[in-house]
């Protein structure tokens, strides 16, 4: 009996002891389980109470940024078109200087037997006023002397001729500003690049300009896509002449752009005149060189020989411009026209603008508008 009532008591014993153990580990989890659930709770608060704070501080950033930009911007389109243009000029001689500048940019020339050519005519001209017309006048009035009214007007108003080529053009911008000089001059394009893509198309609507096409310097580290070599073949050469007639249909003038080495080769040059012939073009010579055979090539193909006589801005300086147009309009005066050169810097036409007054004796002309050329 007692050893069963001893076994009672130990089942017992152990009977109650399991339930107790396991209901208090049960609790324990339970409440761990609540603790965590508690803890993941408040920092999902914290969390969601962090991130709109961290919206609402970047949303007033974006906000700051956006009024900053915005206000740069407002600051930029407000800069005026002299700011502008002296950014603009300040990439272009830093990045993309154009021309080469020889010693021959700094000469004078002038083409002496064209001058003269043009003085016989002139000359004629004049004999022709003053003989009377003896078929259709009585000889009792062959004494008659010839008036002014007698004389054709082109003949009494005709006053110097000065043409001035801006080199280098590429931009609408440059076109605006060449348009505000106020008197006629020339525009001379750039054939498109990926540089400057819409040469061609801001070209279309003009009255006149011309192509200055891009031709191979004896020393230029900033060469222009696609410049012709002395060297390349006739088919190249007239594959470019085509393409540069497809860009600009209505053009009839085209001067070389650098060009030094390629203007002294004579087989280059006549490939490139024979293209021009066939494509309709008319040549001007920069002369960028004095041992050009432009004037060789010209004769040639019976092509007005075309040269300019003065560089205005190889010095970008007031002054110095002005003074190189005092020039080109001395050459006029003497020989009755006078071709000069410049670039779209922005104190070349700033000089310009205000060299107005020196031109009143003269005509400012298209280049096609030169007195020994056909229009």
């Amino acid at each position: 009996m007692t050893k069963r009532k001893n076994r009672k008591r130990k089942s017992s014993k152990k009977h109650i002891k399991t339930p107790s153990n396991t209901k208090l580990i049960n609790i324990l989890l339970v409440l761990i389980i609540l603790l965590i659930l508690l803890i993941g709770f408040i920092l999902f608060n914290l969390d969601t109470k962090r991130l709109k704070e961290v919206n609402s501080t970047a949303k007033q950033v974006s906000n700051k940024v956006e009024k900053t930009v915005k206000k740069e911007i407002d600051n930029l389109t407000k800069k005026t078109n002299t700011e502008l243009d002296k950014y603009i000029d300040e990439i272009k001689i830093k990045k993309d200087k154009f021309e080469e500048y020889t010693d021959h940019f700094y000469e004078e020339y002038i083409d002496k037997e064209t001058v003269q050519k043009l003085k016989e005519q002139v000359d004629k001209v004049e004999q022709d006023i003053k003989k009377p017309d003896i078929k259709q006048e009585p000889k009792k009035e062959i004494q008659k002397q010839v008036t002014v009214k007698d004389k054709p007007k082109a003949v009494l108003t005709q006053k110097p001729k000065l043409a001035i080529v801006i080199d280098d053009v590429t931009t609408s911008y440059q076109l605006k500003l060449i348009n505000k000089i106020g008197y006629t001059v020339t525009p001379s394009f750039m054939p498109p690049t990926k540089r400057h893509p819409d040469s061609a198309k801001i070209a279309q609507n003009l009255e006149f300009y011309m192509i200055h096409f891009p031709l191979q310097a004896t020393s230029f580290n900033n060469e222009e896509a696609h410049t012709l070599h002395i060297g390349d073949s006739y088919e190249k050469i007239e594959k470019r002449v085509a393409q540069i007639r497809q860009w600009y249909p209505n053009a009839k003038y085209t001067n070389n752009h650098t060009g030094s080495k390629f203007t002294e080769n004579k087989e280059s040059m006549d490939r490139l005149f024979k293209a021009l012939v066939k494509y309709d073009f008319i040549f001007m010579d920069s002369r960028t060189t004095g041992k050009t055979v432009g004037k060789q090539m010209a004769e040639k193909y019976n092509m007005p020989y075309i040269v300019r006589n003065v560089f205005l801005d190889n010095e970008q300086d007031f002054n110095y411009i002005q003074n190189q147009l005092k020039k080109a309009i001395r050459i006029a005066k003497k020989n009755g026209f006078a071709i000069a050169i410049c670039h779209p810097h922005s104190i070349t036409l700033k000089t310009l603008r205000e060299s107005k007054h020196l031109l009143n004796d003269l005509e400012m002309v298209y280049l096609n508008q030169l007195p020994f050329l056909n229009k």
